[in-house]
């Protein structure tokens, strides 16, 4: 199969998944809290058992490494991993527990270190959003059907997408340099969305996240004609190293603006 077709079976995937998140969605659940302190439902595994065995039958030689089963992948191991899924069964289970609507399934084929095919789906708005490396980028609506979708030029006001969950006092003063900006506040990879559709130009993200956090929706972004890069203006890449923590990075729709040198902080005389 080539990549339109995994991506059209992807998203296939990923509203099953998003049919088990609803499902407890629309009952009462309870919150448990993983190692790191950051909140499980029963959501969460339901949706990742199902992308899972998708993805499984989909292409059986390829691992997956989903958030509910990072642990079991040892860096030893997976360092040595060309081409692998990386899945955020239930990105924004904050979100999912305050019962916003604003959390998604994450569904990305990594290659070489970059995301090369990403699925992102918002069961609770029905939005899905899907990408492939030189096949653009493209939204399903209920209301309009299914578009491509692209990034804009900065806007002016600009209009600035921020975690709704995850405030870090960093973004203030970072934000400050650009002049004058909105602040719309959005769960989960939803920010990406936002930006490869032109209705956001900016999400700057200060503080930790997970690389499958990130994956589908740099995938989406950056087929959009946007880009995703780390503070110093390098993009984004994965599977680099034992941690699978992001570093702080900027996920834009302008790519001929200079974003990393606008925020960087001066340097020391």
């Amino acid at each position: 199969m080539d990549h339109a077709e995994l991506a059209q079976t992807c998203a296939i995937i990923a509203r099953k998944a998003g049919e088990a998140i609803m499902a407890i969605y629309a009952r009462d659940f309870t919150v448990s809290h993983k190692h790191d302190d950051s909140p499980l439902t029963a959501a969460d595994l339901a949706a990742h058992h199902r992308i899972v065995a998708g993805l499984r039958e989909l292409t059986p030689l390829l691992p997956v490494l989903s958030e509910e089963s990072a642990e079991q992948a040892a860096w030893s191991e997976r360092r040595d991993w060309p081409r692998y899924w990386l899945v955020d069964p239930l990105d924004g289970t904050r979100e999912f527990i305050k019962r916003n609507g604003e959390f998604t399934v994450n569904i990305a084929l990594i290659e070489n270190h970059a995301p090369t095919l990403g699925v992102v789906y918002a069961p609770a708005l029905d939005e899905m959003y899907l990408a492939w490396q030189n096949g653009g980028a493209w939204a399903e609506m209920p209301q309009s059907g299914k578009v491509k979708i692209s990034s804009r030029l900065r806007a002016t006001p600009l209009v600035v997408a921020g975690s709704r969950s995850h405030a870090d006092p960093r973004l203030s003063g970072a934000l400050d340099k650009l002049g004058a900006h909105e602040l719309v506040a959005l769960g989960s990879s939803l920010k990406f969305c936002r930006t490869a559709q032109g209705q956001a130009d900016l999400y700057a993200r200060y503080g930790p996240t997970s690389e499958w956090d990130t994956a589908a929706g740099q995938c989406v972004l950056e087929q959009a004609g946007g880009g995703v890069t780390r503070l110093d203006g390098t993009r984004l890449t994965y599977n680099t190293k034992a941690s699978l923590l992001n570093p702080d990075f900027l996920a834009f729709g302008d790519k001929s603006v200079d974003w990393a040198g606008t925020l960087r902080e001066p340097t020391a005389a």
